[in-house]
């Protein structure tokens, strides 16, 4: 059964600036490919640096996978205006090839084999659910070409070790659970029960589960814990945790169904004192699609358009951002600056590598080494990989923020050095 009050996915797109400029048709995003791709064994002098990238321009991620896509054109856009990627001594552009895998894991391992083999790609970007991540790994390990995701915070992506993958953002065990802390350190009167739950699917289970490690390590009584179908009426969802009346109510899962349980939770009558949701509350279209009932909720970012941070491609973080609202007309979120800043992780790379076009078999794993030993700041903060344990290839240079929407604007309210507004708690009546 589906709710009364459901957006349509049409519908948030269009809020998100997602349906201008032929950017949710999926096939005026392949780029073409001239000449002989060397089925992927490459080595073949090549007038482009062809570079994968396996997104959900359709189905039911299609809205995160869109904004996903903007981030890594924005980075080859960029690095193509200012002449492309300098290899030893000569530019090369950057030549995006974009494959859809209409938010399906299988897809999208295929999707990275066609890449692979086909397109003759010298690197990938990731996806941007996890579940569509974990699907490529292994190909993109097979067939030896490094894969930046710019977007999947699932641990377990990183748990497994994938040789060729690298993640830009934190895992979201690490972030969800120091988000709770956040909420039981910043809010006065102090919080005493959480309620959790979430969509049983990669990334969005890991999310609940990390909400709910953070609240027991805070010292929360966890009430009510549950995980739902993706697809399932919140209805009742909302009914039982209210029914627990917690302080805190977290949610873990993406974009629409985010909007739809706070809409739920409105219709349930009950108000916890706090709302925490990931990912997609620090997406503008959040905020749009809820209207009045957005004030207040809370959720994770370890970006926004202020940070001070820089880099000698993009500028500064608000250099980033006003480039992207003015190619995008909405401002980027921290995904969206995820996949850009992943890009300028493949740029140093592959410039210090200095290896021309098409690359070798043995050229890309060298460059595999050097993308494994990035140490660099960026316009979107620090970067560098784990090199061992559970978030191995993962970057854990980056600190987390609690943030809050207020007045339909993200704004962090912890860390303490990080704050830009007091939180508001108790949240605001839903009704």
């Amino acid at each position: 059964m589906i709710m009364s009050n459901y957006i349509p996915r049409r519908v948030f797109l269009a809020r998100a600036g997602l349906l201008a400029g032929g950017v949710v048709a999926a096939p005026s995003l392949l780029a073409a490919c001239g000449g002989d791709t060397g089925g992927g064994g490459g080595g073949g002098a090549s007038d482009t640096f062809k570079v994968g990238a396996v997104l959900e321009l359709s189905g039911e991620s299609a809205t995160g996978g869109q904004i996903a896509q903007r981030g890594y054109q924005l980075w080859a856009d960029t690095v193509n205006s200012k002449g492309g990627l300098q290899i030893g001594d000569q530019k090369y552009n950057v030549e995006l090839i974009v494959q859809d895998c209409k938010s399906d894991p299988g897809t999208g391992a295929d999707a990275a084999s066609r890449l692979a083999t086909e397109e003759g790609v010298n690197a990938m970007f990731g996806a941007y659910t996890s579940g569509v991540q974990l699907a490529m790994d292994p190909i993109c390990a097979k067939y030896r070409i490094p894969c930046i995701a710019g977007s999947a915070e699932s641990p377990n992506v990183w748990k497994n070790q994938p040789a060729f993958t690298y993640g830009v953002i934190p895992a979201v065990d690490t972030t969800a659970a120091r988000a709770m802390q956040s909420i039981v350190d910043t809010a006065n009167p102090k919080p005493v029960t959480a309620a959790v739950v979430g969509a049983n699917e990669p990334f969005s289970d890991n999310t609940a589960e990390g909400f709910r490690a953070g609240a027991e390590a805070a010292n929360l009584n966890v009430v009510h814990y549950s995980l739902f179908p993706p697809n399932a009426d919140l209805a009742p969802v909302a009914q039982v945790v209210a029914a627990q009346r917690p302080d805190i109510v977290a949610v873990g899962g993406h974009d629409v169904l985010l909007v739809d349980f706070v809409r739920a939770m409105g219709a349930t009558g009950y108000t916890p004192k706090a709302i925490i949701e990931h990912y997609g509350i620090t997406d503008a279209s959040f905020s749009q699609a809820l209207g009045r009932q957005a004030d207040g909720v809370m959720g994770i970012s370890v970006w926004l358009p202020n940070a001070a941070f820089s880099d000698d491609l993009f500028g500064s973080a608000a250099d980033y951002a006003k480039a992207f609202e003015d190619k995008y007309g909405s401002p980027p979120d921290y995904t969206a600056a995820g996949c850009s800043a992943a890009g300028r992780v493949l740029q140093a790379a592959v410039e210090k590598l200095g290896e021309s076009p098409s690359l070798s078999e043995d050229a890309r794993g060298k460059l595999n080494d050097l993308i494994a030993q990035t140490d660099m700041e960026t316009f979107y903060g620090p970067i560098k990989f784990a090199t061992e344990g559970d978030h191995f290839h993962n970057n854990t240079a980056l600190d987390p923020m609690l943030v809050q929407i207020q007045d339909g604007q993200v704004k962090a309210i912890a860390p303490p050095d990080s704050a830009q507004a007091q939180i508001i708690y108790p949240l605001p009546p839903l009704t």
